[in-house]
């Protein structure tokens, strides 16, 4: 099932998005950035959650050294900026488009926690919501620090596969459409592009998967 807009059965969109709010929608619009605009520096105040309703938006920090480090990539119908829920008052990461016309949805934090108030399974599916977007972080992150390159990718791929994946009926292979570029992904598993695409290859030559653009296979052991 697609998890576009959706915190298990809960329709984050139509709960959340002032648009689908009678309430909100004349004091409320969507916000439209190009390619490499900021939505939001680290540092900037914590006012406000996001829902992407279209392109796709990276989350990342710079390192003392000036190094970027991404922590998530993120597409259509995901949420960012949610840490302010929790009582964030200035931003631990940025927030930035990565396509040319990306759309986003702002919900003000005192709207979310007023849902969040009048709600209480609601309340209890964010929270839930937030604790697996934090342990999917932590994962990452341990990735990072304690992973050569090619479990790192590994790795990355059985959770494209959680996301994306689906089996295919006539050969049983997983097969993961998903929305990222081999940049992507290198940025995301710490990794160069030709690394990856190295690492990509070899498992191809092995029988562990089939790529193209949009699409990995992971093929039956």
């Amino acid at each position: 099932m697609s998890k576009i807009w959706f915190l298990e059965d809960v329709n984050v969109f139509g709960a959340l998005c002032p648009h689908k709010t009678k309430r909100y929608r004349e004091r409320n619009h969507f916000c439209q950035y190009g390619k490499q605009d900021y939505i939001y520096f680290e540092e900037d105040a914590a006012t406000k959650v996001y829902l992407i309703e279209k392109g796709k938006v990276k989350l990342g920090y710079y390192a003392e050294d000036g190094k970027e480090v991404v922590r998530a990539i993120l597409t259509k119908g995901e949420l960012f900026g949610e840490k302010a829920i929790l009582g964030e008052e200035s931003r631990s990461e940025f927030a930035q488009s990565l396509d040319a016309q990306t759309m986003v949805c702002p919900v003000p934090v005192g709207q979310m926690q007023e849902l969040m108030r009048s709600n209480r399974a609601f309340s209890l599916k964010v929270y839930k919501f937030l604790g697996m977007r934090f342990k999917k972080l932590e994962r990452r992150l341990d990735l990072l620090l304690f992973k050569d390159a090619t479990t790192r990718v590994k790795e990355f791929l059985d959770e494209l596969a959680e996301d994306f994946g689906y089996c295919c009926p006539n050969t049983g292979d997983t097969v993961i459409k998903h929305p990222y570029t081999q940049k992507d992904i290198a940025s995301l598993i710490g990794t160069s592009r030709p690394t990856l695409n190295a690492i990509m290859n070899d498992l191809k030559a092995v029988n562990f998967l089939d790529f193209s653009r949009n699409e990995i296979r992971l093929k039956v052991a």
